[in-house]
């Protein structure tokens, strides 16, 4: 008997997605929709389009306004998930009960993008939608549509965030908003990096103990990106020979998280000391959490090192 066609695979690539003929991805990882909430006693989100027509949207949070004070600015946090770029959403669980608590905590407004993912687009795509949508926050300095922003948002106090594949995001924001104007004259205040996703044609630091989990993370660079010219890209590797400065950062301050067990960290750590030596004007603080792994304090946010990275989020951006 003939197999379905909606049955034969295309792509299979385990644990995350498997790809069929057809066209449809079975998306593995961290694919469940919570709806979003208007609750008056705490934290209300909703969602919202911003290009309609390729279907990049976003999760807005509101933290409980001042009774006292209900027209104060609240810094505006916005928040590019991980996920290799083909898995993960701003509507699952694991992201909305994140961004949840930063707001409880740090009282910002969040803006979490769902920008188009691999397999159905490759890179640059969630590029381009995150610039766009960083540029859609903007235009509500000038009184756009969206209330929980033009009415309560501090527009000087713009703050990018991502962990994962969303910190070479925030990275790549960042660089872009160097050389290139938001819109409205906003300007990036900060860039918080979440054991950002790095990599590089030559091995670095336990890069060199473990080869198998560098050719995963480089695997899925150059299977997400197939325009890319290789891992010494600089939108893949930020230190990379011949790539831009990282002077050209446009943001005033950066903190910079990495996990002691991350085959990431150091990476992570060579970005630190790039930045810091590159003449760039700003400010950067770096958060090791020793003994943790890649992004631990999303699935286990609970734990002390977890609670330290949120004080210092919270910090940031107070």
């Amino acid at each position: 008997m003939a197999s379905n066609a909606t049955d034969e695979i295309a792509f299979d690539f385990r644990p995350y997605f498997i790809l069929y003929k057809d066209g449809h991805v079975d998306r593995l990882t961290e694919n469940d929709f919570v709806p979003p909430s208007l609750n008056p006693e705490g934290v209300s989100s909703k969602d919202v389009a911003i290009i309609p027509e390729l279907g990049v949207s976003a999760r807005l949070f509101l933290p409980k306004l001042d009774a006292g004070d209900p027209h104060r600015k609240l810094p505006i946090l916005v928040y590019f998930h991980g996920g290799g770029f083909c898995f993960v959403s701003a509507f699952c669980s694991l992201v909305h009960g994140y961004l949840t608590s930063i707001v409880t905590e740090a009282n910002v407004i969040a803006v979490s993008i769902d920008f188009r993912r691999f397999p159905e687009h490759t890179l640059p795509a969630a590029y381009d939608d995150c610039w766009a949508a960083l540029q859609w926050v903007a235009s509500h300095s000038a009184g756009e549509a969206e209330p929980w922003l033009s009415e309560h948002g501090d527009f000087d106090r713009i703050t990018i965030i991502g962990d994962s594949a969303g910190g070479n995001i925030v990275h790549n924001m960042a660089m872009r908003a160097g050389r290139e104007e938001l819109g409205h004259g906003v300007k990036l205040e900060g860039a918080i990096f979440g054991h950002p996703y790095f990599c590089g044609a030559e091995a670095v630091g336990d890069e060199v103990k473990y080869p198998e989990k560098k050719a995963q993370g480089d695997y899925i660079w150059m299977l997400t990106n197939p325009t890319t010219v290789g891992l010494d890209d600089p939108q893949i590797n930020p230190i990379a020979v011949g790539g831009p400065s990282l002077s050209g950062l446009g943001c005033a301050r950066v903190l910079l998280c990495v996990a002691g067990n991350d085959i990431l960290r150091d990476r992570g750590l060579l970005y630190y000391e790039r930045l810091r030596s590159s003449g760039w004007k700003g400010t950067v603080e770096l958060l090791e959490s020793e003994g943790e792994e890649h992004v631990f304090h999303l699935y286990n946010p609970t734990r002390e090192n977890a609670r330290i990275i949120m004080q210092h989020i919270v910090s940031f951006l107070n």
